[in-house]
């Protein structure tokens, strides 16, 4: 059996005004114990993937490429001897394009990092600068060059649309240079305006418009259909990549893998029904995994235990975003029974396609996939 393991990497030169993920823009004091906890982290929860051979190794935030290589290579090493680690993992560190210069490109690649996943967003400098952040359009498109040119390969970037200052021609050109890259993986999401986010205040103040609903179905329209003549398989529905170039690690969380999640604000799962999510205080983190682990404010980190209606709603959820699907063996007979009840509207629409084995969303029932997903959840009111 397979496993995972999150690093959380919480700290960022700034933060962009689109970011609700946890970060703190703290100096190097803290990224010194932050390490020592990671590493006091995995040793004590090895016993979580115990029997499982760990195929992925993700460094997400935040800002990995924010923390030192050698702190990086520390932690992989900690990884390495605690956990039953595949040769040949996925391992993936998220990098902001002006962090990566030829010598940081150099340096992941000689510590074991095979995989970089980069928040370019945009290649046009004006949209870059409404969102705050760090690099300009030249700084992304020299890191994607400088990783490739120190070996590694397997580059993915994040696009962004539905941004300040964006229209349907800027983000055609973001895809088309996209495109011209060499890099094998891109991630493209619709800009959410979360609540509390320095974006959120400006819109708030009507200093800026959220795109329109057909913005935003023209621009992911048109991403699919520029990604697929270019050769990108749609393999998830915000996820492209070039043939056999899937991320393991996402697909763990999309098809209901175990993984192990260690750092600050950190999520873990067991592969059946326990969740896991660690608190977000880095001091408290810190104290508590690099002390005696007794401190009079508890353990950092809560339980969670999903019930039958909830391991059945995550399914939805989760499967339906895939380009495989949900399988119905996933299933028991009363939920295969409810499923199909629900799904037959979009069935006969054709939103959804079912091929006996398998429920699928299609092209078309991926433009309203989150109504459809809604629909489908189940209902304890219904009787079958």
């Amino acid at each position: 059996m397979n496993s995972s393991v999150y690093v959380h990497v919480p700290f960022c030169a700034r933060r962009c005004d689109y970011c609700s993920f946890y970060s703190t823009v703290s100096g190097n004091e803290l990224k010194t114990a932050y390490t020592h906890a990671v590493m006091a982290e995995a040793a004590c929860r090895a016993s979580e993937a115990q029997g499982r051979t760990v195929r992925s190794i993700y460094f997400g935030g935040g800002t990995p490429s924010q923390l030192p290589v050698n702190d990086i290579a520390r932690i992989l090493e900690s990884i390495f001897m605690n956990f039953s680690v595949h040769h040949d993992a996925e391992i993936t560190l998220e990098a902001n394009p002006d962090d990566v210069s030829p010598a940081f490109a150099a340096a992941l690649r000689s510590v074991g990092i095979n995989r970089v996943s980069m928040g370019v967003q945009s290649f046009h400098d004006e949209v870059l600068a409404s969102i705050n952040r760090r690099h300009n359009a030249s700084e992304a498109v020299s890191a994607v060059e400088n990783l490739y040119n120190a070996g590694i390969g397997n580059i993915s970037i994040d696009l962004i649309y539905g941004l300040p200052q964006q229209n349907l021609a800027i983000f055609e050109a973001d895809i088309d240079k996209a495109i011209t890259l060499p890099i094998r993986h891109l991630s493209s999401y619709a800009l959410s305006i979360e609540e509390g986010t320095p974006l959120f205040l400006r819109k708030q103040k009507g200093k800026i418009r959220e795109a329109s609903e057909e913005t935003f179905v023209k621009m992911y329209s048109m991403l699919c259909d520029k990604l697929d003549a270019a050769g990108f398989l749609h393999y998830e529905i915000s996820n492209f990549c070039r043939p056999g170039y899937e991320s393991y690690h996402n697909g763990g969380y999309w098809n209901g893998r175990q993984y192990v999640g260690l750092g600050p604000g950190a999520h873990s799962y067991d592969g059946v029904r326990t969740r896991r999510s660690n608190d977000c205080n880095l001091q408290f983190y810190n104290r508590f995994w690099t002390s005696s682990r007794q401190t009079d404010n508890g353990k950092p980190y809560e339980i969670e235990e999903l019930n039958t209606m909830e391991l059945y709603d995550e399914k939805i959820m989760t499967r339906l975003r895939c380009r495989e699907g949900l399988a119905l063996e996933e299933l028991t007979y009363e939920e295969q029974r409810y499923l199909l009840r629900t799904a037959q509207p979009y069935i006969q629409s054709g939103d959804l396609q079912n091929d006996g084995k398998r429920i699928r969303l299609t092209r078309k029932g991926i433009f309203i996939s989150d109504a459809i997903m809604a629909e489908l959840m189940w209902d304890s009111n219904l009787i079958l």
